[in-house]
């Protein structure tokens, strides 16, 4: 059988690693190692973990947790890898859905996204699930990643993540380094495919990182597009320009015009962008002038819907 790695990148994660090692210690099959990344927490994050049983690897300044990931992934000997942040959880099945499909699908594919539950932590109310769409990603993989926001949660194979060089270490692309790594993982032709079956949870916090610093995600969204409009952007010109448009429409609602202009002047390097979605007005102004498009239709939703700009 092939083997089985949880990795898991930890910084202040006292609180929530009970939970989750928890969760991996009543898996019917048992993960094959567990590592935790302490990414100098200021608690007892590697206390914790070793309690558990986990392996625990010190690190010695904070690098954040793509460099955490990377690391743990030189420190495995398993076949597979899972990394799954210290604060969500796991299904009581996910090693045996997850040895399933190794055992049936792993020839075929070196990367398999997982779906999950998306649950208000605060509420238990359930806001979504991943619902990737299997036959998409089969058709071409970089463009599923370009055209879709794909999160931390998937089994990777060891040696194809480090040949395809793991996680993007770019400061920029920091608060989006999942759509950057999904995107890498592509470009270096690895296949995707796609468990149905729920197999984590996904909690919101109010004061996680991405719902903190909406703006930090929309530039570092704008950094990794940038990326892939220099390899592939006359591959996917329509996909690249239709991202970017979204991503210049949310840098227009925090006001951010010098990025707006940026993720403008990046759709007029492509070949065949597409216009905008939106209403009939902002399509037929976007075609004439891009920028006024977005700053006028800000104009508009802060006069008449103040209320959609309250975080501000």
């Amino acid at each position: 059988m092939a083997t089985l790695a949880l990795c898991i990148p930890a910084f202040n994660a006292e609180n929530y690693l009970p939970r989750l090692l928890g969760s991996a210690a009543r898996q019917r099959i048992p993960f094959d190692e567990i590592w935790v990344y302490n990414d100098c927490s200021q608690d007892d994050t590697a206390v914790v973990a070793a309690g558990f049983g986990a392996n625990v690897v010190n690190g010695d300044i904070n690098r954040g947790c793509s460099y955490g990931k990377n690391q743990l992934a030189r420190m495995t000997r398993c076949d597979w890898i899972h990394f799954h942040d210290a604060d969500d959880d796991l299904t009581p099945d996910f090693t045996e859905r997850v040895h399933d499909w190794i055992g049936t699908c792993s020839k075929e594919y070196q990367v398999l996204l997982l779906n999950f539950n998306y649950i208000d932590f605060k509420t238990g109310t359930l806001l979504g699930t991943a619902g990737h769409n299997a036959e998409e990603m089969h058709s071409d993989a970089l463009r599923y990643a370009i055209t879709h926001k794909i999160v931390n949660f998937g089994v990777y194979e060891r040696s194809a993540f480090l040949n395809a060089g793991g996680f993007d270490l770019d400061e920029n692309v920091l608060y989006n380094e999942d759509n950057a790594f999904h995107q890498r993982l592509a470009k270096n032709g690895l296949q995707f495919d796609y468990l149905p079956e729920v197999t984590c949870v996904n909690y919101r916090y109010s004061a996680s990182m991405s719902v903190s610093n909406e703006l930090k995600c929309a530039r570092a969204n704008f950094h990794v597009l940038e990326k892939t409009v220099k390899t592939h952007g006359e591959v996917y010109p329509a996909e690249l320009s239709m991202q970017l448009w979204n991503c210049a429409t949310l840098l227009g609602s925090a006001q951010d015009w010098a990025y707006v202009q940026r993720a403008l002047s990046l759709i007029r390097r492509l070949n065949d962008p597409a216009l905008p979605g939106g209403n009939r007005l902002f399509r037929l102004t976007a075609a004439v002038s891009p920028f006024f498009a977005i700053w006028f239709r800000e104009k508009m939703i802060r006069l008449f819907k103040s209320h959609l700009r309250r975080h501000d």
